[in-house]
């Protein structure tokens, strides 16, 4: 996966591949549609029946995509497995950053607490940590327009996006400290790839 990330590669095509036991060029729309799924899937801790509702397979099927994906990528089970029992035994899950994610209900006799517990616990360090580095990206694309003096400003954030307000003479400016505030937000074993699009309106830059 790191090698796939550090040259580009579509992650969601390369995993399709190793789990499908073919080619990159063999990949399928439609198989890249289910690794697609599968990767988001993982980090919410996803079951057999909740893949398969969300893909429209069999749950047969879908517990063979789960099972294909970490028999490949055995390092991510380890680390999903390493994060639950940590969670057990701290009563918590932290970020990158060392935010913390209190998990009373980790240790629950009641099976339907004890299983969203665990499941938050697999998701908060990869999708918290997400938060924490689009939080430290805002923070410094802001301070980066104030220290220029710039009127252009940054409106809002959406998940991973960051939407900026620019006066027309300033858009190279402010396209080139987007890019540096994100990419630069935090140095990682893969790169942080930004796309930068623009238009009259957010619409317009979809």
């Amino acid at each position: 996966m790191i090698r796939s990330f550090l040259s580009g590669e579509d992650i969601h095509t390369r995993t399709a591949a190793e789990v499908f036991g073919v080619s990159v060029g063999e990949v399928t729309p439609e198989m890249r549609s289910r690794a697609k799924a599968v990767n988001f899937g993982i980090v919410y801790g996803i079951s057999d029946y909740g893949l398969s509702q969300g893909i429209g397979v069999s749950r047969k099927e879908a517990a063979e995509y789960i099972a294909g994906y970490f028999a490949r990528y055995p390092a991510v089970k380890a680390f999903i497995d390493r994060t639950v029992l940590e969670a057990r035994m701290n009563g918590y899950v932290s970020t990158l950053f060392g935010r913390r994610r209190y998990l009373p209900d980790i240790n629950s006799s009641n099976f339907n607490l004890r299983a969203f517990a665990e499941r938050t616990a697999m998701n908060t360090p990869v999708q918290g940590t997400a938060a924490d580095i689009i939080k430290k990206a805002m923070n410094d694309a802001y301070a980066a327009i104030r220290a220029r003096g710039l009127r252009s400003r940054m409106l809002l954030q959406v998940h991973d996006e960051l939407v900026f307000e620019v006066a027309a003479a300033e858009l190279d400016i402010v396209k080139n400290l987007a890019r540096t505030a994100m990419e630069q937000a935090v140095q990682l074993a893969v790169p942080l790839s930004v796309d930068i699009k623009q238009g009259l309106t957010w619409a317009e830059t979809k």
